[in-house]
């Protein structure tokens, strides 16, 4: 096994391509296919599989791909401590739920960082991805949460992906509005008073489950619901459709403007938001720095 196999096999893994990777590496496919096929046979694992469709990480290679990230980004720490006379570039990658609180805590963690040799990246993204890329270290951090009903579910799979939970806040249900709804002024609202308008909710694809919703309440029997992909599209749907949806209460106006309001939800329900990481691997000082910027602006 040799670094530049590693290098090959974590290519194909986040393009999920054979020929995308091989045009990024330089090489041709025949090459790249017949250096992880080598590394198949000799590690004894199939760590991709070949579909009409391109390529799936099996849930080994899901395991070596762990491992194998790791190992390259030690490597890359060592290439830049002892082989390159330019500065050494500053790492770090964080994946989340779609909280923009915690895209500004990124923003304030890029400015504080000062350096100018920097690979950083913010994956905004659905609960299922958030784990995997903490799992494989494609992430060092994942910022989600955790209520009565996903707890003992979630909080087994961290323990079967050695991933563990640590809680940074308990805050009360909102609702999030356009600041012209009908509801927007209120100094709560009930559940009830929600029924005529859509619930707007974050799509999981594969792993729409109940227990990956990104909304608490996720069994409640809504009577109008419109799933979406991204946060643009749900800030669209609340202004054309007067649509809302459930949320901690953080916003955030420096991003999103005055436009929208977080009206308390009358519930007893808490959500507990957190980070997640991978057990026994350290932080790095970027890390902690892009958690102090979450515990200052929360």
């Amino acid at each position: 096994m040799t670094i530049q196999q590693i290098e090959y096999v974590l290519a194909v893994a986040d393009s999920r391509s054979i020929n995308s990777a091989s045009k990024t590496l330089f090489i041709s496919q025949s090459r790249l296919s017949g250096a992880i096929r080598d590394l198949e046979q000799e590690i004894g694992v199939t760590i991709f599989e070949r579909t009409n469709r391109g390529i799936r990480v099996t849930p080994d290679g899901e395991e070596f791909l762990g491992y194998a990230r790791q190992v390259r980004d030690q490597f890359l720490l060592m290439e830049d401590r002892y082989l390159r006379t330019e500065k050494r570039r500053s790492r770090f990658s964080v994946s989340m739920q779609h909280y923009t609180f915690a895209v500004q805590a990124f923003i304030r963690t890029v400015r504080a960082c000062g350096a100018d040799h920097y690979e950083f990246a913010v994956y905004e993204t659905r609960t299922g991805e958030v784990i995997s890329n903490v799992n494989t270290l494609k992430s060092e951090l994942g910022i989600l949460y955790l209520n009565d009903f996903n707890r003992s579910v979630l909080t087994k799979l961290f323990k079967d992906c050695g991933i563990e939970f640590i809680p940074l806040f308990d805050c009360p249900i909102s609702v999030y509005l356009w600041r012209e709804h009908p509801l927007a002024d209120r100094s709560e609202v009930s559940i009830e008073q929600l029924a005529p308008y859509p619930c707007i909710s974050f799509d999981q694809g594969e792993d729409n489950s109940f227990y990956f919703a990104e909304e608490v309440m996720s069994t409640y029997h809504y009577r109008q619901i419109i799933r979406v992909s991204d946060r643009a599209t749900i800030l669209n749907m609340m202004v054309g459709l007067g649509g809302y949806t459930l949320c901690s209460g953080i916003i955030c106006e420096e991003l999103n403007g005055d436009l929208y309001r977080a009206v308390p939800l009358r519930t007893e329900e808490k959500m507990t938001i957190g980070y997640i990481k991978k057990k026994q691997v350290p932080l790095s000082s970027i890390a902690e720095k892009y958690l102090e910027e979450l515990k200052v602006f929360i």
